[in-house]
């Protein structure tokens, strides 16, 4: 029998077929070893083919393949910074939810989610949420940032769930795809899809008033059929994003604005760093490239962990004005 995979929770997984029947299945004990680097094998979002198992009962199957994936959204595991962690695979778009102040974040996460989000082939669109709760200078910073990413090409969306505004422009961006909703703990992601298809009623929880951060209501990724033709995987908070497998030669191509003035640069393989005659460091001078964008990519290519926070780009903001 052959499904997607709706649930993982690393142990179980919820497969649906085509016909609409569900089965909760496990892997073979040595599926785990052939060659799959990953913390987790299999993926909301992979097609697999299953058999019942004969000995429990005909609701319970064994996992024995996974179908091609066309693609899917990684990043270094958390605690095992030697292994990788699949997010979700299969995805025609991915929607990355950004707030300001409630939790902040950083332009160093959304550069890094961008990034792979080009390197795997995946169309990234921006949702600033929470739009409704924003005073004057929280506004101004939205409106920076939703400047840089559309001038580079991002599509943005501007969002409020609580208020609904935002939400038939979105509809329409999902329709008939398996989408995908991340963003860290607290930036609204199982509100907005509650927002989309109220019927789910999915578990939402408070921002922490002491430290401004999110708490972990969405515990394992999950896909959901939605009513306007529209599947929907939401995936538990991301604390830090780390980028996977990339040599510092092909890191420029996954920026886009870098990428449209690599031919410029004096050398085929310019890193965009100290060489003359660079294209990208022109244009940056010139203003023409966001300076947080630059320092994203410097610190990919240098290989630090993420630890940029979004004032560093307060600056850019007065230059604009």
């Amino acid at each position: 029998m052959t499904g997607w995979v709706y649930k993982s929770t690393g142990s179980y997984y919820t497969v649906k077929t085509a016909t609409g029947e569900v089965y909760e299945c496990r892997i073979k004990g040595k599926f785990r070893i052939k060659g799959i680097k990953s913390t987790n094998p299999i993926a909301v979002g992979d097609v697999v083919d299953f058999e019942l198992d004969q000995s429990t009962d005909e609701t319970m199957g064994q996992i024995h393949h996974i179908h091609d994936r066309k693609n899917y959204i990684i990043r270094k595991s958390v605690n095992l910074s030697k292994q990788v962690h699949i997010i979700a695979s299969n995805i025609d778009v991915v929607f990355l939810l950004v707030t300001i102040n409630n939790p902040t974040t950083t332009t160093s996460f959304i550069d890094r989610f961008l990034v792979t989000a080009e390197a795997y082939g995946i169309e990234a669109v921006l949702i600033f949420n929470k739009i409704d709760t924003y005073d004057e200078a929280a506004l101004d910073e939205q409106l920076y940032l939703q400047y840089v990413y559309s001038q580079i090409g991002y599509t943005c969306l501007r969002v409020s769930a609580l208020e609904h505004k935002g939400l038939e422009e979105l509809k329409a961006m999902m329709q008939d795809k398996v989408c995908m909703f991340s963003g860290h703990s607290g930036v609204g992601k199982s509100t907005l899809v509650n927002a989309l298809e109220p019927a789910l009623d999915l578990r939402t929880s408070a921002i922490s008033d002491s430290h401004q951060q999110g708490q972990h209501t969405t515990t394992f990724a999950e896909m959901f059929d939605l009513s306007f033709g529209s599947k929907i995987i939401d995936t538990p908070g991301i604390r830090g994003f780390g980028v996977v497998d990339m040599e510092p030669q092909e890191v420029g191509d996954y920026f886009p604005e870098f990428f449209a003035l690599k031919e410029d640069c004096k050398f085929n393989n310019c890193l965009h760093k100290e060489e003359p005659h660079c294209a990208v460091k022109k244009a940056l001078d010139a203003d023409d490239i966001a300076w947080s964008r630059y320092r994203s990519y410097m610190q990919i290519l240098e290989g630090e962990e993420e630890h940029y926070r979004g004032d560093q780009y307060a600056e850019e903001r007065r230059n604009l004005q």
